[in-house]
C-alpha cells in the first residue's frame, strides 16, 4: 500500500514494531509503518514509553499526517481513547499564549503544568527522601 492510500483522520489497527525512547514504531500492513511520539501515547505524561507499549502490541492508532515526499507518517494513539473525565484536555495550539488577557489569570494549561510540576517534585522529593533512609541503614 503506497501512501498516498492512506488519509489523515483515518482510525485504523496497526502492530507495535519497535519501541525507542521517543515513540513507537507500527505497522499498518505488510508494507507501511508509522511513528507514535511519546506525547501521542495517552492523555497523561508518559515518562517511560516501555510501560506503556511492547512490541507485538496490537493498537488502535488514528493517522495524525502524512508526509508525502518522505513517506512518514505520524500517528496517534492518544486520540483514538476518549478524554479522561473531569479534566479539561485541550492541544497546546488551542491554549492562549500568555493567558488570558482580559482577567490577566493564566489559561488552565498553565495552571495545571503549574500543579502538576508540584506534584511531581513532591513525589520526587520522597522518593529521594526514602533512598536516603535505606542507604543509612
Amino acid at each position: 500500500m503506497s501512501v498516498k492510500q492512506y488519509e489523515v483522520g483515518t482510525i485504523m489497527e496497526g502492530k507495535v514494531t519497535g519501541v525507542k525512547p521517543f515513540g513507537a514504531f507500527v505497522a499498518l500492513d505488510e508494507n507501511k509503518q508509522g511513528l507514535v511520539h511519546i506525547s501521542e501515547v495517552a492523555h497523561g505524561y508518559v515518562k517511560d514509553i516501555h510501560d506503556a507499549l511492547s512490541v507485538g502490541d496490537e493498537v488502535k492508532v488514528k493517522i495524525k499526517s502524512i508526509d508525502e515526499e518522505s513517506g512518514k507518517i505520524s500517528l496517534s494513539i492518544r486520540d483514538t481513547m476518549p478524554a479522561p473525565e473531569g479534566k479539561e484536555v485541550r492541544s497546546q495550539r488551542s491554549a492562549p499564549k500568555g493567558g488570558n488577557k482580559n482577567t490577566g489569570q493564566k489559561s488552565q494549561g498553565f495552571n495545571t503544568l503549574e500543579d502538576k510540576l508540584k506534584d511531581w517534585l513532591k513525589q520526587s522529593n520522597e522518593i529521594q527522601a526514602d533512598l536516603n533512609k535505606r542507604m543509612r541503614k
